[in-house]
C-alpha cells in the first residue's frame, strides 16, 4: 500500500506488467466544487483510496472518495453539510497515441498515460463527488423556507409581515378583479 501525499499516482515500473495491481490512497485539497448554481465548500481534505490494475494495454483505475461538503440550503439559505462518497472510475491507455482511440471506447471514457506516468486523480475524485451531491440542497425535506417579503427564516416561526399585511397585497394581487372572456 503506497501513501500519496497529494494527488497524483506515480506508476511505478512493475504495474506496466499485465494483471499487476498496486493499491494507492492519499488526500486531496478541493476547495470548492461547483454544481450548476450551488458551490460546494470542503472543510477539511478529500480522501481516496484507489486500486490500479492493469488489464494488457491499460490501467483501470477503481476506489472511492469521501468528503464533508457544506453548501446552502436552496429554500432558506443556511449551511448544510452533506457527507460524500463517491465511486473513482478511470481507464488509462498505455502507450497509446493521442488522438487515435481503441475500436470498443468511446473517447470519452479513456484517458492515455502520461509519458511520465503519473496520474492526476483531481479531476477522477471530483467527478466522483459530482455525482453524489443533491439535486437541490436542502437541510431538511421538510423546509419552509424564507419569507418573500422580509427574508425571515420560517423554519424558526411565522414571521412579522405575515400578521400584518393582508394576503390580498401580494404581488399578484392586480389580477384579482382582472376578468377573462370565455
Amino acid at each position: 500500500m503506497a501513501r500519496e501525499n497529494m494527488t497524483t499516482v506515480a506508476v511505478p515500473e512493475e504495474l506496466l506488467e499485465t494483471a499487476e495491481s498496486r493499491h494507492f490512497e492519499g488526500e486531496a485539497a478541493l476547495d470548492e466544487l461547483a454544481a450548476g448554481a450551488d458551490a460546494y465548500r470542503f472543510a477539511g481534505p478529500v480522501t481516496w483510496s484507489v486500486d490500479v490494475t492493469n488489464t494488457g494495454g491499460a490501467l483501470l483505475v477503481m476506489g472511492d472518495a469521501r468528503a464533508a461538503a457544506l453548501t446552502a440550503c436552496a429554500r432558506c439559505l443556511e449551511d448544510v453539510t452533506y457527507e460524500l462518497e463517491g465511486d473513482i472510475e478511470g481507464y488509462f491507455i498505455i502507450g497509446g497515441e493521442e488522438g487515435t482511440a481503441p475500436d470498443d471506447l468511446e473517447g470519452d471514457e479513456f484517458e492515455y498515460l502520461p509519458e511520465n506516468r503519473v496520474i492526476d486523480m483531481t479531476p477522477l475524485i471530483e467527478q466522483a463527488l459530482l455525482l453524489e451531491l443533491p439535486l437541490v440542497p436542502l437541510c431538511a425535506d421538510g423546509c419552509k423556507g424564507i419569507c418573500p417579503r422580509c427574508g425571515a427564516n420560517l423554519n424558526e416561526g411565522p414571521c412579522s409581515c405575515a400578521e400584518a399585511a393582508p394576503a390580498e397585497d401580494g404581488p399578484f394581487a392586480a389580477l384579482r378583479n382582472l376578468k377573462l372572456e370565455d
